[in-house]
């Protein structure tokens, strides 16, 4: 099998099949060989795990999968690469390659149809402009996920994996935080790339709760507090959220008095606690 992670190797297959490399997509293709086994075995994958992968590039990572996986399902919306990878992953029986948008495809069929009776993980290189989304989708839809262990701009690794009531927190610190525990695994720096993106990379871990740390009556509102909370961050909790969520100031200024906090409080400052607390005093 050839060295994917070999800039000479990628640029020989891509040119045999007239592809170019595409920063519209997100396509900065890994030279550094010892990421994509690292992301694997982080992973824990075995004979009876089903591997999703999303945004495969030329194949390095799947090729990694496919080795510990019983099978990979991997996402390329990029219809160009897939002679590429065609041809990369020849050796492998395990890859189905689906030439679809993750975000508009239907996930709980396809894991249904493709997966059942199998552990499903996550593993990708995510394109940075779509990270929070994809992450955010992946949880949101409740799928029988295991684990997600991705490959984020450094920036994004921070604020997934911020603890939430710290200043690195923000909305989706605390959505992450109340789907899964989170944890950074390993630095990646930008010259790890072809074509160097601008900022460096971490690899995280997310593992999938079984229960949220904290009993909400209506997830929708709580969400949508997080949300106005953090909507204006250097304004007050108090204003953000009557603003956010069109509530009279002095109703959401009683409203924190009675959760035992302070008018003046941040958003960065709530706990998780804090947020299920206000959301059952303003959801009435």
């Amino acid at each position: 099998m050839r060295n994917l992670s070999d800039i000479n190797v990628i640029k020989s297959v891509m040119g045999k099949h007239g592809v170019t490399f595409n920063k519209g997509l997100g396509q900065n293709f890994l030279v550094d060989p010892a990421v994509c086994p690292a992301m694997a075995e982080a992973a824990g994958l075995n004979e009876n795990t089903c591997a999703i992968e999303i945004g495969p590039g030329v194949g390095v990572l799947t090729a990694e999968l496919a080795k510990r996986a019983g099978k990979v399902l991997s996402f390329e919306v990029d219809n160009r690469l897939l002679p590429v990878l065609a041809e990369t992953l020849s050796d492998f029986n395990n890859v189905e390659i689906i030439n679809e948008d993750v975000m508009k495809a239907d996930l709980p069929k396809i894991i249904e149809e493709k997966c059942k009776g199998m552990e499903i993980c996550v593993v990708a290189n995510l394109p940075y402009y779509i990270t929070s989304p994809i992450i955010m989708l992946l949880l949101e839809s409740k799928l029988p996920i295991k684990n997600i262990t991705v490959m984020v701009q450094k920036e994004a690794a921070d604020r997934l994996c911020a603890e939430v009531g710290s200043r690195d927190g923000g909305a989706v610190t605390v959505a992450v935080s109340y789907y899964s525990e989170s944890e950074k695994l390993f630095f990646v720096p930008r010259d790890s790339f072809l074509p160097p993106p601008k900022v460096n990379s971490e690899v995280i871990q997310l593992t999938v709760r079984k229960e949220p740390p904290v009993k909400v009556e209506n997830e929708e509102f709580f969400f949508k507090l997080v949300k106005a909370a953090f909507s204006q961050r250097r304004k007050t909790a108090e204003n953000s959220i009557s603003a956010g969520l069109g509530i009279n100031k002095s109703i959401v200024a009683e409203t924190l008095e009675n959760a035992g906090l302070e008018r003046t409080v941040r958003a960065e400052k709530l706990t998780m606690e804090d947020f299920e607390a206000l959301a059952k005093l303003l959801n009435v």
